[in-house]
């Protein structure tokens, strides 16, 4: 299975809200299309009259599912969509569709006032709205899609930050792993030093792929272990340094102090480091997201996201949201375990599944 229908199948349900959402607005003041239904003065039929929604109404035969599950699905297979005029209304409406699926208040009247521009009083359907809206999407993102960079300096220095349960820990051994099967060497610091089950799933995860962990016993300072982890990874010569930390928000101040002597002690050896902070977030979080981006960009320079966890039950709209917002390069995207996992951005397959359709049918 691709990555895309692997990443349109787990966010299924964020997208079929979506487009039910859509297919609700359209239908809440859709017009009757020429030849969709039979008038009162139609001579009357010789059989009794099937039901509306029967192929006998359409005369065609029964549709396949071939568009996709739901009420939208069902819809495309017909032979007249739905359409509504675009007007104030269904702008207002289609602001609160994107709104519940986590794109927040500025995105959703900046997505939806683009959609509308030279369209206004159009009458459009629901697959019309959606190729819209996937363009839109993508449009946004485009800017922002941009792979973790690699220099040619070594070792070069990637610090990751979140908070606990992003999956800041298996993102490291994922990226760790597929650095290392692309022919780089690669170090890992397990930097959380407070918590014994990160440092154990960083080993599994070194063991897996062949990379050294670097670890210190429960409540050492973390600053004092990326010390010696960038000491030893410029005395072999290794590509990059992949370091961990604590995400504990509940004690900001704590946290903010212990990133800043992390950064401190690595600038003592190579005055450039790090070269990246990358921050993980969970998409599954909502709107919370948001003011994750704003408190580590305070706490550690953030460079670039990574948002795991886009699967069944995340409303992926925040993505858009934190790219607009922000402009922040998101590197990966993950929606699941496994280490094919977690892959660069890729702006219009991610538009696609989001609104429900194949990339490049809108």
């Amino acid at each position: 299975m691709s990555f895309f229908s692997k990443l349109k199948d787990r966010m299924f349900k964020s997208s079929s809200k979506l487009e039910e959402g859509l297919d609700a607005v359209v239908a809440d003041g859709a017009e009757e299309e020429p030849g969709e239904t039979p008038h009162s003065s139609d001579p009357e039929p010789q059989d009794p009259t099937p039901a509306p929604d029967s192929p006998a109404v359409q005369g065609e035969a029964a549709p396949e599912p071939a568009v996709g599950p739901g009420v939208l699905g069902r819809l495309l297979g017909r032979s007249a969509e739905p359409r509504r005029v675009l007007d104030d209304d269904m702008l207002e409406q289609l602001e609160e569709v994107l709104i519940q699926a986590d794109m927040g208040v500025e995105t959703a009247l900046r997505v939806t006032a683009n959609m509308a521009e030279g369209r206004f009083g159009r009458k459009l359907s629901v697959s019309e709205i959606k190729r819209l809206l996937a363009e839109e999407v993508a449009r946004i993102l485009e800017p922002v899609a941009r792979p973790l960079p690699l220099y040619a300096s070594r070792p070069q220095v990637v610090l990751v930050v979140g908070v606990n349960g992003a999956g800041k820990t298996t993102t490291i051994g994922k990226l760790a792993s597929q650095l290392r099967g692309a022919g780089k060497s690669v170090m890992i610091a397990a930097g959380d030093t407070f918590r014994a089950a990160a440092v154990e799933q960083l080993q599994v995860w070194g063991e897996r792929a062949g990379v050294p962990v670097l670890t210190a016993p429960q409540g050492t300072d973390p600053a004092s272990l990326a010390h010696d982890a960038l000491s030893r990874a410029r005395a072999e010569g290794t590509d990059l340094l992949l370091i961990d930390t604590a995400g504990r928000l509940q004690n900001r101040e704590d946290l903010m102090a212990e990133l800043a002597k992390i950064i401190r002690v690595l600038r003592k050896i190579d005055p450039e480091a790090p070269h990246n902070t990358v921050l993980v977030l969970d998409a599954t979080t909502g709107q919370n997201a948001l003011s994750q981006v704003e408190i580590f960009r305070k706490m550690a320079d953030v460079s670039g996201l990574v948002m795991t966890k886009l699967d069944g039950t995340a409303r992926g709209g925040v993505l858009v949201a934190l790219a607009d917002r922000f402009g922040l390069p998101i590197h990966a995207i993950g929606v699941g375990e496994q280490i094919d996992d977690l892959q660069p951005f890729d702006p219009e397959d991610f538009a696609a599944a989001l609104v429900g359709s194949d990339r490049g049918q809108g």
